[in-house]
């Protein structure tokens, strides 16, 4: 297998960083199960900024900090934090065999190993009708206007509505195949899309095409009914 489709160098070091929301940290997360050469550029990227910290002048702490806290250590632990507010830290990289082979998924599967703690399986999944020849299941969901990723899964021959985007969208090839106006994308392919950018995907091989997809901002479809239907379908 051969991935031929890259995050651009800005996200692959926004996700070193820890920028990404939950979502798009997944998308970029799965991209690197089948990406050597990302893995390395983030690997590249991590020590970097680890040897920037190191170089950072320290600065002193304000009065009364250190005792602060010591303090809050017996303070009750507070609430966990809504979850929709929070941006992730990275992913875990893929596991990495001794033979220097990826973890990508179990034999048989075209689940990357990222994906296993929202979805076990494809086949047991709960997919919900999207439209004809077309099923979704949310993994990431956010309230609106923040990062999402979902499953879709497209029947052959089947076309997508026409769109365009108010942020980014990311798409990882699972299995199967799309293509659109940027090219043809194959499983481990990773298609990111800006404000700038309208397409419309359709699955052009004999097998459906499933595929992580992950947006920061709602899909802004052309035609009318999509245009109505967005809100009640999570775009």
């Amino acid at each position: 297998m051969t991935v031929k489709h890259h995050p651009s160098e800005a996200v692959l070091l926004a996700y070193a960083a820890g920028g990404l929301g939950e979502g798009l940290s997944l998308l970029v997360a799965a991209h690197l199960s089948f990406c050597p050469r990302c893995r390395r550029a983030v690997r590249e990227a991590e020590a970097m900024g680890g040897v920037m910290m190191e170089d950072i002048a320290p600065v002193a702490l304000r009065p009364g900090a250190l005792e602060g806290v010591l303090a809050r250590l017996d303070a009750p632990a507070p609430n966990a934090p809504d979850p929709a507010q929070t941006v992730g830290a990275p992913l875990p990289l893929p596991t990495r065999h001794a033979s220097g082979e990826t973890d990508v998924a179990d034999a048989g599967s075209p689940l990357p190993s990222v994906l296993r703690p929202y979805v076990h399986d494809l086949a047991t999944a709960r997919w919900q009708w999207l439209a004809p020849g077309v099923r979704q299941v949310d993994l990431v969901h956010r309230a609106r206007g923040r990062d999402t990723a979902k499953l879709l899964r497209i029947a052959p021959g089947r076309v997508l509505p026409h769109h365009g985007h108010a942020g980014l969208e990311m798409t990882v090839v699972l299995s199967g195949s799309f293509s659109d106006e940027q090219g043809r994308f194959t499983r481990g392919d990773l298609a990111e899309i800006d404000s700038d950018t309208h397409h419309q995907p359709i699955a052009d091989s004999g097998e459906e095409c499933v595929c992580l997809i992950g947006t920061d901002a709602p899909l802004r479809f052309s035609g009318l009914v999509p245009r109505v239907m967005a809100p009640m379908m999570g775009f």
